[in-house]
């Protein structure tokens, strides 16, 4: 999975020859998962259609800041008696990234000195997040004292420039300034986000879903954990750049992502030498997985029929699979699970003590919305401070990024 899946990109694209290219680089933007919306300087529309960019991004196009026709297609609009405006300051803040492909030296010079003569400008301006730009130009403007130093300073301002290439120019000429090629514009943006991750190189371990202890061939002992919660956190944990083992139990969430490996295990057992085969390599562990207390002592080789009226099977525990990795830390940052029904805070702290834990994520079942097979979790963290956090109902999908931000709070201390 590309780390832009689900990014809002901002293509600006401004009048030079290379503004042909943008189709491409849409069509390659849109593939890798990315929301894209085009703004087009007035002179671009000369080398490539707004039809053809809004076909391609399945986003109406905008390049001046007030269309004299009364419809409104998008939120970035605004309705008055006279007609549309567009408003770049909301453009501005919808993007996650701005790239300017082409940027040629006249809209680099703008850029630079703050000239603001048009939408794409006025929303560069208005810009929080990223922006890259990929200069587009012939040899001697891209080698001009000015074109320098309009990079020098687009660079103080915190923009990343995606470098020209080599080749055949519109002049005729051959040499450096001709727009980075649309693939490679996409591998350079990939790269440099990716980098860029907070967790960049971190490895995190992540248990999940339920255990069966088999009865008989047939039967098991279970519980009713969807997986879903630890399914989440490595969802969230790999898009931020670490790389994830999964350990889950049976489950019925699937895990797409190229950061993640995941280690399928049925019993108790099996997830125990899962998680003791990788924690030593890892930064991070994540007990998130709903293990069986309790197995049966012995299993029948086949199906035990039905006979008695009554039928009882003898018990013994299951390996303590958290507990023992708190033994067996040295660096890790180890994070364990607590499913409580009464002195939800004080048993909390009793885990965090006994098991050697950095963090508690205590779920209570008397709290509505929360719990097994739901979209939605309600919890409370506690760390080995025993410093108390608890957090409102959201979905698992926010619980899980309020964890991982928890693990990079800690790096980042």
């Amino acid at each position: 999975m590309s780390v832009l899946n689900g990014k809002k990109i901002l293509l600006g694209v401004s009048g030079g020859i290379a503004a042909y290219k943008t189709a491409s680089l849409v069509r390659l933007f849109i593939k890798a998962g990315a929301h894209v919306q085009v703004i087009m300087t007035p002179a671009s529309k000369d080398f490539v259609t707004p039809l053809t960019l809004a076909t391609l991004s399945k986003n109406p196009v905008y390049s001046t800041f007030y269309d004299t026709n009364d419809s409104v297609t998008s939120e970035a609009q605004y309705a008055t008696a006279e007609g549309v405006w567009n408003n770049h300051v909301e453009l501005a803040l919808w993007a996650d990234l701005m790239l300017i492909a082409p940027a040629t030296a006249n809209t680099l010079s703008k850029m630079a000195s703050g000239t603001c003569d048009n939408l794409l400008l006025a929303t560069y301006l208005s810009a929080k997040c990223p922006v890259y730009f990929a200069p587009a130009m012939d040899l001697d403007m891209y080698k001009h004292p000015s074109t320098i130093a309009n990079f020098k300073a687009l660079y103080e301002f915190g923009n990343t420039i995606i470098p020209a290439e080599s080749g055949e120019l519109a002049s005729g000429l051959s040499g450096e300034g001709r727009m980075a090629e649309p693939e490679n514009i996409l591998a350079f943006i990939e790269v440099d986000l990716a980098n860029k991750l907070p967790l960049k190189g971190k490895k995190i371990l992540i248990t999940a879903g339920p255990t069966y202890e088999a009865i008989d061939p047939v039967r098991f002992i279970g519980n009713h954990s969807s997986g879903k919660m630890g399914y989440d956190i490595a969802l969230c944990a790999a898009q931020l750049g670490a790389s994830v083992v999964l350990v889950s139990g049976p489950s019925h969430c699937k895990v797409n992502h190229s950061g993640i490996q995941l280690v399928s295990v049925v019993s108790a057992q099996e997830m125990y030498d899962a998680c003791h085969t990788y924690y030593s390599k890892v930064d991070v562990a994540i007990a998130a997985a709903a293990v069986a207390d309790y197995k049966p002592k012995t299993v029948a080789s086949q199906k035990i029929k039905k006979s008695d009226t009554e039928f009882s099977i003898e018990l013994e525990k299951t390996k303590d699979i958290l507990a023992s990795l708190g033994a067996a830390k040295k660096n890790q940052f180890l994070i364990g699970f607590a499913l409580e029904t009464e002195n939800e805070i004080e048993n909390a702290k009793l885990k965090i003590q006994k098991k050697n834990l950095d963090l508690i994520v205590l779920n209570s079942l008397q709290d509505e919305g929360a719990g097994f097979q739901k979209d939605t979790n309600k919890v409370t963290f506690i760390d080995k401070y025993f410093n108390i956090e608890p957090m409102e109902l959201k979905s698992k999908e926010a619980v899980a990024i309020d964890i991982v931000n928890k693990v990079i709070a800690h790096f980042n201390a």
